[in-house]
């Protein structure tokens, strides 16, 4: 097989593939949330349940002051992570292109230098809570094969979009066909892995906020 033959393979039927796992798995997780059977509250409501589940969605965006105290190492690096990642992927002009000829819409880009720092900034950090788990005793003894899979996977993710984007790997349809392999590799764990919590935090925040926003306390 020629590197354009994998290429073709890997953005061909392979992604139509992973995407397809993808869109049904999520689809499917978040029905099964939907749909839990939780005892319905009979309780006089003593305030509003929409307004309160909203503002904990984005109050909680914020670090939370104690966790910072008591580890600020993984919750400092857990934040330029998704920060950092949040940027390369909706940000970089390349991505945004290609969304655009998928769907038609678009948005400025950042300079392709910046996104370089930022992706480089990210990969620093997910290698900084690899260690970390490694070398925190308590994190070690909590932490399962799932968590460092997808540190790894996600680090694969970027790490081969900057080799294809500065050709570090020649011949380029090879460096290209390893990142989109890494995305569909990740597009298909997704679902089924604590990746999912991508969605489900929201609804998880607006949940717990709505009830407590019933009892007339703040979550």
């Amino acid at each position: 097989m020629t590197p354009m033959d994998f290429l073709q393979l890997v953005r061909g039927p392979l992604f139509d593939i992973a995407l397809t796992i993808f869109i049904f798995g999520v689809l499917l997780r978040l029905f099964e949330i939907i749909i839990l059977d939780r005892k319905r509250d009979l309780s006089e409501a003593r305030g509003g349940e929409f307004i309160a589940g909203s503002k904990t969605i984005f109050r909680r965006f914020k670090p939370d002051r104690e966790k910072l105290q008591h580890s600020p190492v993984p919750t400092i690096l857990g934040y330029i992570f998704h920060l950092g990642f949040f940027i390369c992927l909706l940000f970089f002009i390349p991505h945004i292109e290609l969304i655009h000829s998928a769907l038609g819409v678009s948005w400025p880009g950042l300079p392709n230098f910046l996104v370089d720092v930022v992706a480089l900034i990210t990969m620093g950090a997910l290698v900084g809570l690899f260690l970390y788990r490694l070398t925190n005793p308590l994190l070690r003894f909590l932490s399962s094969f799932q968590d460092y899979f997808l540190l790894v996977v996600v680090f694969l993710t970027l790490a081969t979009g900057y080799i294809a984007f500065h050709h570090i790997i020649e011949p380029y349809p090879l460096a290209l066909g390893l990142h989109l392999l890494s995305v569909e590799l990740l597009l298909v764990i997704f679902p089924f892995t604590k990746l999912m919590h991508t969605f489900t935090v929201f609804l998880g925040r607006y949940y717990n906020g709505a009830m407590a926003g019933r009892r007339g306390v703040q979550s």
